[in-house]
């Protein structure tokens, strides 16, 4: 079968022959119809992501088609359109993962390739308002965005919600769920051009954070501050957010692509009665909770482009350009 692999961390993506792979015990085989870029993905191709290891065919998003089933599945699975949950293993505790987790996509084969075996338990029915394309965005974002606003954070209606660096499919999704969900939500961004989409989609405002006092030039707009701060990047800003909460609030965490969270002061994180928390992917119930809430308010994935399997190094490229507003997706079949 055609995958993209990576034979080291100067690959260039390119479509290669690689083995069929063969459904062991509660397994299905999917043949993929589309497949969808994360963050994740662009770090293991450049391999600084932990535990990259070459070659690999990376991917943790897909939606295709129940091909075959391995023992003990229910064959009534076969031909059925279906998305993929890309967290693999999480436990029995719907608070944290267990030792075993992985996503999909390192160690195991990922979705860009024609065909991906996974666990049954991990299959669900695709929506039937998306198309391929757009169900192959869903998963790995969508499980991230929900777990963050709802499971972690408890965004609740009428809330202030502060969604750091929009334009990431994480980051869309949580617009467009915290919307959904009766919030008033603010963005910070590097590029103007993308604060101005995140208005037109519903932001209330949003600044640059690349500008002095961006931090106070928010506050003016959300004048009591945020119950809830949602953030993929620590870095030097994230010592700004306890001044930027109202008593209670909440900063909510899944990644640190500017670095290392700074030194901030106590008194502002105990004596607001502040919450920090961090949140990775979500449980099984997370990723059902996620698969209703989509069809119950019908939300529509945000796609920035879709590109055809051979020029996947061009969507690399596109991811690598920061100019996406959305989900990048790779059609497979």
């Amino acid at each position: 079968m055609k995958a993209i692999v990576f034979e080291n961390s100067e690959t260039i993506a390119r479509i290669k022959e690689i083995d069929k792979p063969e459904p062991g015990k509660g397994e299905v085989l999917v043949k993929l119809v589309a497949g969808s870029l994360n963050r994740r993905d662009y770090w293991i191709k450049k391999g600084i992501y932990q535990g990259s290891n070459f070659p690999c065919t990376v991917g943790s998003d897909g939606a295709g088609i129940v091909e075959k089933t391995g023992t003990g599945v229910d064959k009534n699975l076969l031909n059925k359109e279906v998305i993929i949950n890309p967290a693999l293993n999480w436990g029995k505790n719907p608070d944290y993962h267990g030792k075993d987790f992985q996503i999909l996509g390192l160690p195991r084969q990922g979705t860009f390739a024609e065909y991906v075996c996974v666990p049954a338990e991990n299959l669900w029915d695709k929506p039937q308002n998306l198309s391929f394309e757009q169900a192959s965005a869903l998963p790995l974002a969508g499980l991230t965005a929900y777990r963050a606003l709802f499971k972690r954070g408890g965004l609740t209606k009428g809330e202030n919600v502060l969604i750091t660096g929009i334009g990431g499919g994480v980051s869309m999704f949580l617009l467009k769920f915290a919307l959904s969900a009766g919030a008033k939500v603010f963005v910070t961004s590097s590029s103007e051009k993308k604060i101005k989409k995140a208005i037109q989609s519903g932001a209330t405002e949003g600044v640059l954070y690349t500008e002095d006092n961006w931090n106070k030039n928010l506050l003016t707009h959300a004048k009591e501050g945020f119950e809830l701060i949602i953030d993929s990047a620590a870095g030097k800003n994230f010592g700004l957010f306890p001044s930027m909460l109202k008593v209670g609030g909440r900063i909510v965490n899944f990644g640190g692509t500017a670095g290392n969270i700074p030194e901030m002061t106590a008194a502002k994180l105990f004596w607001k009665q502040a919450s920090v928390l961090g949140t990775t992917m979500g449980s099984p119930e997370d990723f059902a909770n996620m698969i209703h809430f989509v069809q119950k308010h019908k939300i529509q994935p945000e796609i920035d482009k879709i590109f055809p399997f051979e020029d996947a190094e061009l969507a690399f490229k596109h991811m690598e350009s920061q100019e996406q507003f959305g989900k990048i997706v790779l059609k497979i079949a």
